[in-house]
C-alpha cells in the first residue's frame, strides 16, 4: 500500500519591487497577484504609486504552470487543493521571511503597510495577515472569491481598526458569472461590517486609475 510522506526542502522564491526603500520611504505595499500571473508583469500596474515615498513588493507564488498548449505562456499560483495544508504553510513561511527581509532595517510602526490581493491572491493575503506575523494599516481585496466566506480565511476580529475594502469591476467576467453577486457582496459585509465595497467600471484586472485614487485618501 502506498504511503504519503513529506520532507522539508529549501526553495528559491522570486519577487519584484518598484521604487526605492530608503529614508524617504513612508508607504510599503505588498501586492499578491492572481492565478496564472507572474509578479514581473503584475507589478507594472503599480507604477502609478511610484512617487519617491512608496515601495511596492510583489511576491510570486511558489507554483508555476504553463497556460497554453504551446507551452509559451507561464503563470504562477499560490496554491491548489492538493496537499493544501502544506502549501498554505509553505506560502506563509515564504511571505513572512520576505516581510522580515524587506523591513529588517525599518521600523514598521513608522510606515504605512498596505496589503493588496488580486483574485486568487486575496485568499493568500488574508491568510497571511491572519497568521499574525505582520502588521497592516490597509487591506485591499481586489476581485477575490471566497466560496466559504471571508471568515474562512481570516478572523474578522483581526480587521478591527484596519482600513479594509473589497474592490471589483462591474464588468468583471467572474463576478458576472455568479448566481447572486449582490448576495455574495452582502454576505462579505455581514462578516466584516466595516468593509468598504468599491465598484468601478472595469473587468477582472487591477485598474491603474482606480488604484491611484484609492491610494490617496488615507495613504498619501
Amino acid at each position: 500500500m502506498a504511503q504519503e510522506h513529506h520532507i522539508k526542502v529549501a526553495r528559491t522564491a522570486r519577487y519584484y519591487t518598484l521604487g526605492e526603500l530608503n529614508e524617504q520611504t513612508r508607504h510599503i505595499w505588498f501586492a499578491l497577484h492572481g492565478y496564472g500571473q507572474l509578479a514581473q508583469f503584475f507589478i507594472r500596474k503599480f507604477d502609478v504609486l511610484d512617487d519617491g515615498q512608496t515601495y511596492v513588493v510583489a511576491p510570486e507564488g511558489l507554483s508555476r504552470l504553463y497556460l497554453d498548449p504551446q507551452y509559451s505562456r507561464i503563470g504562477a499560483s499560490w496554491m491548489t487543493r492538493e496537499d493544501r495544508h502544506n502549501e498554505i504553510s509553505d506560502t506563509l513561511n515564504y511571505l513572512n521571511t520576505l516581510y522580515d527581509a524587506v523591513l529588517k532595517e525599518k521600523n514598521p510602526e513608522k510606515l504605512t503597510i498596505n496589503l493588496l490581493g488580486f483574485s486568487q491572491g486575496c485568499a493568500a493575503v488574508c491568510r497571511w495577515f491572519n497568521a499574525g506575523h505582520i502588521r497592516c494599516d490597509r487591506l485591499l481585496l481586489w476581485a477575490g472569491f471566497f466560496p466559504n466566506g471571508l471568515a474562512d480565511v481570516i478572523d474578522p476580529a483581526k480587521l478591527v481598526g484596519v482600513d479594509t475594502a473589497y474592490v471589483y469591476g462591474t464588468r468583471d467576467e467572474y463576478i458576472e458569472q455568479m448566481d447572486d453577486a449582490d448576495g455574495y457582496l452582502n454576505r462579505l459585509k455581514q462578516e466584516v461590517p466595516a468593509l468598504q465595497v468599491i465598484a468601478y467600471d472595469g473587468t477582472h484586472s487591477v485598474d491603474r486609475e482606480v488604484l491611484s485614487r484609492l491610494a490617496k485618501p488615507s495613504d498619501r
